[in-house]
């Protein structure tokens, strides 16, 4: 699954990386590129918390997985397709794509889940973001080659091509993911069956989990602000811009590995080191005017992303028990994925009124996460909740 979340990272942070500009050129106006990026993630995220319960009922963790990478991967290759001025059809295939990561995404953290009783929670997720933060360094690098080589031709025309060329790895995705369902079929009996009521029940530590991190997203800038900022400043040229990204995409990868290492050993209190560690990095890119503030800034962005694609997701199995883990992703990943929005749109309007709102606003969140973590993992220590 790692491989498969690799490949699959390849094809559709590759595609991000050039959406805003594809989109202008196909037509679309600066509101309706925010409005369509912002909703599909809203909706990438919202949607979870009904294909979450929809697994655990049907137990049907394979199909949902494959149903959601198929509509998550050929809509990408598709926009290969769309005319010069096909912007409505593009929005609706990046919605769509999504759409596909919302489907598929509570089941498939829960697959990884069952691997993950045979050698350790943090282990697992963070192998698993490792390959995955592989692939988003490699798609925009690749990208940024083919843009390079189409340099003085027709623009659009060279973005079409970079949509089909991510074919590549969108059609290498779906043959690993039936290789791992023809390999492992029934990953679910990995994990013995648990001696629990299969009622699904509110705990009071995955109710204290479930706010702290949404708080964390509330203030984790997305990286489109930090971009913006960047490009502002002229400390950094703009068309070294991606590879500002694909450097915390690096970060975030080995972070991933030591922070899962790390919640083997220590389990949910590691999540207060990671965002502690991460909550300055607003102060560090907006507070100061320099490059290595921005350096800095940046490198702790990507811990922070690190952890979230981790051990954030190892503490929900964790807290949660096998029969209702996916309705637990779902719930988990539907609130992080609303506030993520939310926060970003919020320090987007603070940013226009002052900087040093929006810093505050960034660190204060996260410090009062760091708290709500201390309370969940004093909960899960002590008792049953």
């Amino acid at each position: 699954m790692g491989i498969v979340s690799m490949l699959s990272d390849m094809t559709h942070e590759g595609a991000r990386s050039i959406y805003g500009a594809y989109l202008s050129l196909a037509g679309a106006s600066a509101a309706t590129i925010g409005f369509v990026t912002g909703f599909g993630e809203f909706i990438g995220y919202s949607f979870r918390i009904i294909t979450g319960p929809i697994t655990d009922r049907t137990k049907k963790y394979w199909t949902m997985t494959i149903i959601g990478y198929s509509i998550n991967m050929l809509a990408i290759p598709a926009l290969a397709l769309v005319s010069k001025d096909g912007w409505i059809i593009a929005c609706i295939l990046i919605v769509a794509e999504r759409i596909g990561k919302a489907i598929r995404q509570p089941a498939k953290n829960t697959l990884v889940s069952f691997a993950a009783s045979q050698i350790g929670e943090g282990k697992s997720f963070a192998i698993v973001e490792f390959l995955d933060q592989i692939g988003a360094f490699l798609g925009p690098v690749f990208l940024f080659i083919t843009l390079l080589f189409k340099q003085g031709s027709n623009q659009f025309s060279a973005y079409s091509l970079c949509f089909a060329i991510l074919g590549i790895p969108a059609l290498l995705t779906l043959t690993a993911l039936f290789l791992a369902k023809h390999k492992y079929p029934h990953p679910e009996n990995f994990e013995a069956p648990q001696k629990e009521d299969k009622t699904f029940k509110i705990k009071k530590s995955f109710i204290f989990y479930v706010i702290g991190t949404s708080l964390f997203a509330l203030g984790f800038l997305d990286f489109p602000l930090i971009t913006m900022h960047v490009s502002r400043s002229g400390l950094i040229p703009q068309d070294t811009l991606p590879l500002l990204y694909a450097g915390a995409m690096l970060i975030d990868a080995f972070a991933a590995l030591f922070f899962g290492w790390l919640y083997d050993k220590y389990s949910i209190r590691v999540l207060m080191l990671s965002t502690a560690i991460s909550t300055p990095f607003a102060l560090f890119i907006f507070g100061f005017h320099s490059l290595t503030g921005i350096i800095i800034g940046v490198a702790i962005w990507g811990v922070g992303m690190g952890a979230q694609e981790s051990i954030l997701k190892s503490a929900v199995t964790t807290i949660m028990p096998k029969e209702n883990r996916s309705t637990g992703f779902g719930i988990f990943e539907t609130s992080f994925g609303i506030c993520w929005f939310l926060g970003s749109w919020l320090m987007g309007i603070l940013y226009d009124i002052s900087i040093s709102w929006m810093i505050s606003f960034s660190m204060g969140t996260q410090l009062i996460a760091v708290l709500l973590f201390y309370f969940t993992a004093n909960l899960k220590k002590g008792t049953k909740d």
